[in-house]
């Protein structure tokens, strides 16, 4: 565990700094009457998450987290269970954002994670599953005027209602 500690926020460091430099060749500041640059969201959650691989790092020096003190292996078979569950997860997740919108995606990613591997009752994985890519919505394209991926043109039914409501 104390190296895969280690490791671990090494590398999500260099993955933020990485994503940090990317986000930098747009905008990264406010805008003024048109609302965050391009990179604004990428880059500042990148220099939050870097910001916690240091502490994730210096409580590994000092020693003061279960997993900095333990010499067990990093994933036991629970662990790689989880991994494989939630990992295909988000594989299938980020491959139905092409074809059923971003929000679709959320709902079903919700839902399952929810549902399946939370073991949720149906009515919250449900209710869950489609309040929060409604919101989503609402704050991305109403309140942030950002434009996430629709998908296919079946799914523009949906959109239109809910366009409908922001204009």
């Amino acid at each position: 565990m104390r190296v895969g500690e280690l490791i671990t926020a090494g590398f999500l460091a260099l993955l933020s700094i990485y994503l940090m430099w990317k986000s930098a060749e747009l905008p990264i500041g406010y805008i003024s009457g048109t609302g965050p640059g391009g990179g604004a969201w990428p880059f500042w959650l990148s220099a939050i998450m870097l910001v916690c691989c240091g502490f994730t790092a210096f409580n590994w020096w000092q020693g003061t987290t279960p997993a900095s003190q333990s010499e067990d292996p990093v994933l036991d078979s629970h662990g790689w269970r989880s991994l494989i569950f939630v990992g295909g997860g988000i594989i299938v997740f980020v491959a139905l954002i092409s074809i059923i919108s971003m929000y679709g995606a959320i709902a079903i990613f919700l839902f399952y994670y929810m549902w399946f591997l939370g073991r949720h009752g149906l009515a919250l994985s449900l209710s869950m599953a489609l309040i929060t890519p409604i919101a989503l919505f609402f704050f991305f394209e109403g309140a942030m005027r950002i434009t996430m991926p629709s998908g296919l043109p079946f799914t523009d039914p949906v959109f239109n209602i809910l366009y409908e409501i922001i204009y």
